[in-house]
């Protein structure tokens, strides 16, 4: 049994006077029932990321994730296949899975005792004799997304059947995508680890806005930048000072997804000798020297630092350093970031050390500059509904944003590019009417 619906909402029209070529309405931020909308057309109906693989090694492992407000769980069941379903029962709707993550190979509601198995089947119904004939026509099972797809580990979901394949969805990111898996030394190598969770009073649009603004950075972390300087002499992120003139680029690579290209200046000498000092800094690149080639050594010592890549994937996927954010929305004014390490297979101790206290050095140094800005300009829009308008206007006009290729971009790293071209994108699908449907057939 498949269950469809079309949800009924706002014409085009609607949403073009909100979404300017260079400015954005305040209430696209602001409005719950803008929000409630962008829950079935952006998300939904759109391609969004779960997990990687990695966080599922075993057979029966399982973890809760979200699609928007809708809430799933993906399982790998004893065909060694993920399943993805959702956490509600299809008796009375109560959750049947109360833990974010762990090892099971059946869930049983708690409410009634309904039992499913690893693929959301329902096989188990207390008392079955009191149901009539008809109760297995009605697709009891767990329900399911229209769509499953893997991309090089990273597993998306939608409800629309409708959707483009995956692969047409990440189009000229795949590129990108594949650069920065080769620098945790492939798809297979990478392990996904724990998370730093936050949870911020904003829209979950402003944090999105802020994965490709390369003009915020010597202002936003003036602190860390200047302690780094006046200690260091200089170190990562220092070559946003003059970001206008720097060889960074920011890349509009079409269906909302974005780069920030750090790599031309991170990279340019050694994106080792740039970072900020770090416990055991010091011991690791003994120990590299050591034990390695000395061919290799500045390649061993860079594979630790981050990969130089602010990679956006629309809507809630982000790829940072060696780190993957994850968006999940809550409300108008309220969003959950997770901020989730990762590791490499073939790393050794010293290694895996080493990459995770990079990895503390950034969100804990920065994204606290930033989670304070979010939420100042949440209130800000809240608390001053006249002064109507959102400005998205830098390098709109010079002429710098220019086509490469059919549907692929590229601009200074401080233009607005990135905000004008994931708009253009919301606007696309808050202006659709997408069919949603789930499948609660036997699977």
């Amino acid at each position: 049994m498949n269950i469809t619906a079309i949800r009924p909402g706002p014409s085009a029209t609607a949403f073009a006077e909100f979404v300017q070529h260079d400015r954005i309405h305040r209430r696209v931020y602001t409005d719950p029932d803008i929000f409630a909308l962008e829950m079935d057309r952006v998300f939904a109906a759109n391609w969004v990321y779960l997990l990687h693989l990695s966080e599922l090694p075993a057979v029966d492992d399982f973890k809760q994730v979200w699609i928007g407000t809708r809430n799933f769980v993906v399982s790998r069941n004893a065909n060694d296949e993920v399943a993805v379903f959702a956490n509600r029962c299809s008796h009375r709707a109560a959750t049947v899975c109360r833990e974010p993550k762990g090892s099971a190979s059946t869930f049983t509601c708690p409410y009634h005792g309904w039992k499913y198995d690893s693929r959301g089947q329902l096989f188990g119904v207390p008392g079955k004799k009191a149901y009539g004939k008809t109760f297995k026509e009605r697709g009891m099972h767990l329900a399911r997304p229209a769509q499953v797809a893997t991309y090089k580990g990273l597993v998306f979901a939608t409800l629309n059947p409708d959707a483009p394949a995956l692969e047409a969805h990440l189009g000229h990111s795949k590129r990108f995508i594949d650069d920065w898996l080769a620098h945790q030394g492939g798809h297979e190598n990478l392990r996904v680890a724990g998370a730093q969770r936050f949870k911020l009073k904003c829209n979950w649009k402003v944090v999105y806005d802020n994965a490709g603004d390369g003009y915020h950075v010597p202002f936003s972390h003036q602190s860390l930048l200047k302690m780094t300087s006046d200690r260091y002499g200089g170190g990562d992120m220092s070559y946003f000072a003059d970001a206008d003139r720097s060889n960074m680029r920011l890349y509009d690579l079409s269906n909302g997804h974005t780069l920030i290209d750090q790599r031309p200046d991170m990279h340019k000498v050694s994106a080792w000798n740039q970072q900020r000092p770090q416990p055991g800094r010091e011991s690791f690149e003994r120990h590299v020297r050591n034990a390695t080639r000395p061919d290799a050594v500045n390649a061993v010592l860079d594979s630790a630092v981050g990969a130089g890549m602010n990679l956006n994937i629309f809507p809630n996927l982000l790829f940072i350093g060696n780190q993957i954010q994850v968006l999940q929305p809550v409300s108008a004014n309220e969003v959950l970031v997770y901020w989730y390490a990762t590791q490499r297979a073939d790393a050794d101790d010293e290694m895996r050390s080493i990459r995770m206290r990079t990895q503390e050095d950034f969100p804990i140094m920065g994204e606290m500059d930033d989670a304070s800005n979010f939420e100042e300009c949440q209130r800000g829009m809240e608390s001053s509904p006249d002064d109507e308008w959102i400005d998205i206007s830098r390098h709109y006009e010079t002429g710098k944003d220019q086509e490469e290729a059919p549907g692929l971009t590229v601009g200074p790293v401080t233009s607005e590019l990135h905000m004008r071209a994931y708009f253009k994108e919301w606007l696309r699908l808050m202006s659709a009417q997408p069919v949603l449907s789930i499948q609660k057939t036997k699977p």
